[in-house]
């Protein structure tokens, strides 16, 4: 039967990976401020504890690891590494700092803010633990009033929530498009009672989720996607005309894949973001700072999007 390895310690492991680091066991005692001997000791015991050798100690002054020292130092690492981050983590929790964060935002936000959003809150923040959602319209309000996310980040929204608190962080500009090849694309003036006659894509929630109020529906007949990227893939292909965020489709109308519509009852309009928490769970450290961060983006140098 093969014996069982012992449990090595934690302080075991560090020595091992010191006298690799250091690549002698002087300079390994010198760093940890301990004797030589008392380094060697250490390593001993957790070869015994192992039940292997770590280092070869024949033919070489220095320490030379063994094929499964080298193995027991790749681990040795991962489980110092984590050690650390729970050291870390219980640090920022007992100075008040949430153990995680947990982020919805709405679709239609331009993914330049998110991407520096997430970013800077993972620089200043690396012992807590981001977690996201994309969702689209009244679904970032009802993820944050179920609990389910700690901050919102959400468009559309024109009446007061009594039970959520909310903060406006800017602004994007929604506009109607379609393809250049597209009946209403090929009329110049497009004349009024157009968009009534030519199929409307727009952007609806996930069927979890309730739909809010239509806002913006003109056409008779519609058809409702649950997701922008597949709403800007039928735009492209022509099957339809809809409104979508400028910054989603400026490199389309750049290039000619999308022209901008001018109709008389859909003239586009802004779309306003609004950071949110529920009032009785005001945001910690973190969440705040988040939503901070968002807040300042509206002075920002990133690209036009409010």
């Amino acid at each position: 039967m093969v014996a069982e390895p012992g449990f090595p310690t934690i302080d075991q492991l560090r020595v091992l990976l010191t006298v690799v680091e250091t690549g002698s066991f002087t300079a390994a005692a010198k760093r940890l401020n301990r004797a030589v001997s008392a380094i060697s000791y250490t390593v001993a015991a957790l070869e015994h504890q192992l039940g292997i050798a770590l280092f070869d100690r024949e033919g070489s002054r220095t320490p030379v690891l063994t094929e499964a020292g080298a193995a027991v130092v790749a681990k040795a690492s991962v489980v110092a590494g984590s050690v650390d981050d729970l050291r870390a983590s219980v640090r920022s929790l007992l100075g008040g700092i949430e153990a995680e964060v947990t982020l919805v935002v709405d679709v239609m936000l331009p993914s330049a803010r998110l991407v520096d959003a997430a970013q800077a809150f993972e620089a200043a923040f690396p012992t807590v633990k981001l977690r996201l959602h994309v969702e689209a319209l009244s679904a970032v309000v009802q993820l944050v009033r179920a609990g389910v996310a700690t901050v919102g980040v959400g468009g559309g929204i024109h009446a007061t929530e009594p039970d959520l608190e909310l903060i406006h962080i800017g602004d994007v500009d929604l506009i109607p498009v379609a393809a250049p090849r597209h009946p209403m694309a090929l009329c110049s003036p497009v004349p009024a009672s157009a968009a009534r006659r030519h199929r409307q894509l727009i952007l609806t929630v996930r069927t979890p989720f309730s739909e809010g109020p239509d806002v913006g529906v003109f056409a008779a007949e519609e058809w409702r996607i649950a997701d922008l990227g597949a709403k800007h893939a039928l735009l492209l292909a022509g099957v339809g005309w809809g409104n979508m965020p400028e910054p989603y489709v400026r490199d389309d109308l750049v290039a000619g894949r999308l022209v901008r519509l001018e109709l008389p009852e859909a003239t586009g309009g802004l779309y306003a973001f609004q950071a949110m928490y529920r009032t009785d769970t005001p945001p910690g450290p973190a969440a705040a700072w988040l939503i901070q961060r968002f807040a300042d983006q509206k002075g920002s140098s990133l690209p036009r999007a409010f």
